[in-house]
């Protein structure tokens, strides 16, 4: 049976998207119909399915996040509300696109697409992805130094010193091979702002330079655990990140 997860802001567009997906594809098992690219994130540590609907704009992880997440191992449909996004989500790979409100024609249309698909593995979205950020950001900048308080002084840590990031309650420590400091900017603000080729999600909580990691081991349950130079700790690996590290 196939599987799917839905991620769509708007309860209502929600609703009925999966009411008409049940009605026009009633072999569909819908694992999870979620509000924000968070929660699509916290379902996809349970299982990850067949196919991912996702809405381009919302909150917590936007649906272009969410899908580099997934990498190749779900097919992609994005949903938008802009005739601009639909297109150039389409021009990037993803398997298809929907307009909102999607009408039952155009459902079913995809739908035939989707079916076609399930015997061939999901394309990799994260060259193209990273692409299509660029092209919906323009104006977006790299960050090249953290601002961070410690004691009475005001640091300028050097991005490329960090080894990892990670949530700390209302803070974000940021530790080098040096020192530690808390910033109060979340771990997604950082993320829009990080090179995703040098930064790398590990966990919800978690962001690791990946030129610091020397060493993955796995533990009894077969969770993946990252060492980085100069640190003793070993930083877990969420589910659904594991296939960062499935060659090593």
């Amino acid at each position: 049976m196939p599987t799917a997860i839905l991620a769509e802001d708007e309860p209502i567009l929600r609703a009925q998207l999966q009411a008409k997906l049940a009605k026009l594809w009633p072999e569909l098992e819908v694992l999870a119909a979620v509000g924000d690219g968070g929660a699509a994130l916290e379902a996809l540590e349970a299982r990850v399915p067949d196919f991912m609907f996702l809405d381009i704009r919302m909150p917590e992880a936007t649906g272009l996040e969410v899908a580099r997440i997934v990498g190749g191992r779900s097919h992609v449909v994005f949903v938008t509300a802009y005739d601009e996004y639909a297109i150039q989500a389409f021009e990037a790979g993803a398997v298809d696109y929907l307009l909102k409100p999607a009408t039952d024609e155009r459902l079913a249309l995809a739908i035939e697409r989707l079916k076609a698909k399930l015997a061939t593995p999901p394309r990799d979205l994260t060259a193209v992805l990273a692409k299509l950020a660029e092209r919906l950001e323009p104006g977006r900048e790299r960050l090249k130094w953290i601002k961070a308080t410690i004691g009475q002084n005001l640091r300028l840590i050097p991005v490329s010193d960090v080894l990892y990031f990670q949530s700390d309650e209302k803070y974000t420590r940021v530790v080098t091979a040096e020192s530690e400091a808390l910033i109060k900017t979340p771990i997604r603000e950082l993320l829009a702002g990080l090179d995703p080729d040098a930064f790398w999600q590990i966990h919800r909580s978690t962001v690791v330079n990946a030129g610091a990691i020397c060493a993955v081991t796995r533990d009894f349950r077969g969770q993946a655990h990252v060492k980085v130079r100069g640190r003793d700790e070993s930083l877990a690996v969420s589910r659904i990140y594991s296939h960062l590290f499935k060659q090593m």
